[in-house]
C-alpha cells in the first residue's frame, strides 16, 4: 500500500538539497554550514513526524511501505519501508548526522564539497537502512561508501590517503560477497530475479546452498561491523579522520555491519544462522576481550577509543548468536546505545585534539582544571561506555547476558563460560576506559607547562555534546521508549526463525 511518499522525501531529501552547494560557490562558509545543518533539522523533523503518525498503524512489523516500478526490464523496484528493526536506526542516523554537521562548524578548507558529501552519505544511510528490495539495498550500501571515501581522503591527519586506501579496499572487497549473495538469493530457483525481502524471507535452500549464500552476506557485513579479525581498517581510519566523519563511521556506520546480520543473515537464512550462532558467539566473546585488552595499550587517544567501539561490538555478535528475545532485542539497543556513545566519544577527543594539540596520552594529564566543562562531559561519557548503571550500555548488556542463560539452544556448560568470559571483558572495560580519563584530565603535565592555556567548550561543542548525552541517561533510565520499537518485530524474526529452522 503506497502512502504519501515520505520514506522517498526522506531518501532523496539530503542528497538533491545537497547538490545546491555546489551550484552556488560565491557562497561563504557561514551560508554553506547553516544551510546544511537547517537541511538535516528538516529531514529529522521529517523522519520524526513518518514515525509518529505511521506508528500508529496496527500491524508492527511493517507500518511503512513505498512500492513503485523502477526498471521493468527485471522487475526492479523503488521499495522502502520501516519497521521496528529499522526505525530506532533511521531516527539515530538523522539525530547523529545533525548534530555532525554542527560538530564539523569549525571546516572551512573545501567546505563547499565538504557538506555536500556529508548529506551525500545521509542519504546513503537513510537508503540501506530503509531498503526492502535486495538490489536497491546493495546500491544503497555501495552508494554511502563513495562519500565516506572523499571525507577521510581529504580532511583528516598527515595519513589520511593511506587509512582512505584501507578502508576502501577492504569495504568494497567485502561489497562483492555481497553482490554474490544478492544475486544467488534473487536467481534460486527462477530465471526471473526476485529482490524482494517478502519473497526471500519466505523462500527455502538447499542447506549446503544457504551455508554458501549466509558466508558471503556474513563477509560483507563482517567488514562493516567490524568483526574479528576483519577490524583492522577501523582504527586506522578512526585515527586518522576528521571528529565529525569519525561520529558518522561510530554512530552510523558500523551499524550498517549488525544491521545486516539481523535483517538479512538471521531473518532470510534461518537454517545457516542456526549452524554459524555458536561461532558468532564465541568470536563476539573472543572480540570483547582482544578489542579491551589491545585498547588499554593504545597510546593514541582516538585508536583506543577505536578498539572500544570493536570490543562493544562483540556484545552485539552475541546478542544475535543467542537466538533469544531478550538476546536480540539487547543486540538492538546496544546498537542505538553505542550509537550514541561512540560518536560523543570522537566528537570529544576531537575538540579535546583541536585545543590542546595532542592526540597521544601519555603527552597529556592535568587539562581538568583549566576546562571542567570537557572534563565532566568525557568523564560522563566514559562512564556509559563502561555501562554504568543509569546510562543506556547497562541494559543493554544485561539483556544480553539474560539471553545467553535463558537460551535453550545452547547447555549449561557453555553458557556459564561465555558468560564468564564476557565478565572478564566487562571487567576490563573499566580499565581502559578509566585510564583514559587519568591520563588526559589528572596530573600535572600540561597544567604546569609555562604559558599553557586551553579554552573550554563554547556553546556549539556544549550543545553538541548534551544532546547526545540526554538520549544516553534517557535510555538508561527508561530502556522500554527503544525495546518497545523493536519487540515486536524481535517476535516476528524469532517466530519465522524457529518456523522455518524446524519446518
Amino acid at each position: 500500500m503506497n502512502h504519501f511518499p515520505w520514506l522517498t522525501i526522506i531518501v532523496i531529501l539530503p542528497i538533491c538539497a545537497g547538490s545546491f552547494i555546489l551550484f552556488f560557490p560565491h557562497k561563504g562558509n557561514r551560508a554553506r554550514r547553516g544551510y546544511t545543518i537547517c537541511i538535516c533539522v528538516l529531514e529529522l523533523i521529517l523522519t520524526t513526524y513518518a514515525f509518529c503518525y505511521h506508528f500508529q498503524l496496527d500491524d508492527s512489523l511493517i507500518q511503512l511501505v513505498e512500492d513503485y516500478k523502477w526498471i521493468h526490464f527485471f522487475d526492479f523496484r523503488w521499495k522502502l519501508g520501516i519497521d521496528g528493526l529499522s526505525i530506532g536506526l533511521v531516527l539515530l542516523t538523522g539525530f547523529i548526522t545533525a548534530l555532525a554537521t554542527l560538530a564539523a562548524w569549525p571546516v572551512t578548507r573545501n567546505s563547499q564539497l565538504f557538506h555536500f558529501l556529508m548529506l551525500a552519505m545521509y542519504s546513503g544511510q537513510i537508503g540501506s537502512f530503509s531498503s526492502r528490495d535486495l538490489l536497491l539495498f546493495f546500491i544503497m550500501w555501495e552508494f554511502e561508501l563513495i562519500p565516506v571515501y572523499l571525507l577521510l581522503a581529504m580532511w583528516g591527519g598527515k595519513k589520511r590517503l593511506y587509512s582512505a586506501t584501507k578502508f576502501i579496499l577492504y569495504t568494497a572487497g567485502s561489497s562483492i560477497f555481497l553482490l554474490m549473495g544478492v544475486l544467488g538469493v534473487a536467481f534460486y530457483g527462477s530465471n526471473e530475479p526476485r529482490f524482494h525481502f517478502e519473497t526471500s524471507v519466505n523462500q527455502s535452500y538447499p542447506l549446503a546452498l544457504e551455508i554458501i549464500f549466509y558466508i558471503a552476506f556474513f563477509m560483507a557485513f563482517a567488514v562493516k561491523s567490524p568483526i574479528l579479525p576483519l577490524h583492522t581498517w577501523l582504527p586506522d581510519t578512526h585515527g586518522e579522520a576528521h571528529y565529525s566523519t569519525c561520529m558518522l563511521l561510530a554512530g552510523i556506520l558500523l551499524k550498517m555491519g549488525a544491521y545486516g546480520l539481523i535483517r538479512i543473515n538471521m531473518e532470510f537464512l534461518p537454517h545457516a544462522h542456526s549452524i554459524f550462532s555458536p561461532w558468532l558467539m564465541i568470536v563476539g566473546t573472543i572480540q570483547i576481550i582482544y578489542a579491551a585488552s589491545t585498547s588499554l595499550g593504545q597510546r593514541n587517544l582516538k585508536k583506543r577509543i577505536a578498539y572500544s567501539s570493536v570490543s562493544h561490538m562483540g556484545f552485539i555478535l552475541i546478542g544475535i548468536g543467542s537466538i533469544t528475545e531478550r538476546g536480540l532485542n539487547g543486540a538492538i539497543l546496544q546498537i542505538i546505545s553505542h550509537g550514541f556513545i561512540g560518536a560523543a566519544l570522537f566528537f570529544l577527543a576531537g575538540t579535546s585534539y583541536d585545543r590542546i594539540r595532542l592526540l597521544y596520552l601519555d603527552e597529556m594529564g592535568g587539562v581538568a582544571i583549566p576546562v571542567p566543562k570537557i572534563f565532566t562531559i568525557f568523564s560522563s561519557f566514559s562512564m556509559a561506555s563502561l555501562a554504568l548503571p543509569g546510562m543506556s550500555g547497562f541494559f543493554a548488556e544485561l539483556l544480553v547476558f539474560f539471553g545467553i542463560i535463558t537460551s535453550q539452544k545452547y547447555l549449561l556448560m557453555p553458557k556459564i563460560a561465555i558468560t564468564f568470559v564476557m565478565a572478564i571483558g566487562i571487567l576490563l572495560t573499566p580499565i581502559y576506559s578509566l585510564s583514559m580519563s587519568r591520563q588526559m584530565f589528572y596530573g600535572y603535565k600540561l597544567f604546569n607547562t609555562p604559558n599553557f592555556y586551553v579554552f573550554d567548550f563554547g556553546p556549539r561543542e556544549l550543545f553538541v555534546s548534551i544532546s547526545i548525552l540526554i538520549p544516553v541517561i534517557g535510555i538508561g533510565l527508561y530502556p522500554d521508549f527503544v525495546l518497545s520499537l523493536s519487540v515486536d518485530k524481535v517476535e516476528g524474526i524469532l517466530s519465522n526463525y524457529f518456523y522455518r529452522s524446524f519446518a
